[in-house]
């Protein structure tokens, strides 16, 4: 089952929704938006991404807004 196949399910969780729909896949020009989406991604490790999606604020907060 795809991404796009995940989300258009009925009760599918609108963070999966908007970031399927706003960021994923899209070509990133932004070096602050690189490196949020490493480290989401390597702290989501053994986690699902739900749980990632919801704790993305707290990451902006300890990360100071993904600023390397």
């Amino acid at each position: 089952m795809s991404y796009c196949d995940y989300i258009s399910q009925p009760g599918c969780d609108e963070l999966h929704i908007h970031y399927h729909n706003l960021r994923y896949g899209f070509p990133l020009d932004d070096d602050r938006e690189l490196f949020a989406r490493l480290v989401m991604e390597i702290n989501q490790a053994g986690l699902s991404w739900i749980t990632i999606l919801k704790k993305e604020r707290y990451f902006r907060l300890a990360y100071d807004d993904f600023r390397p």
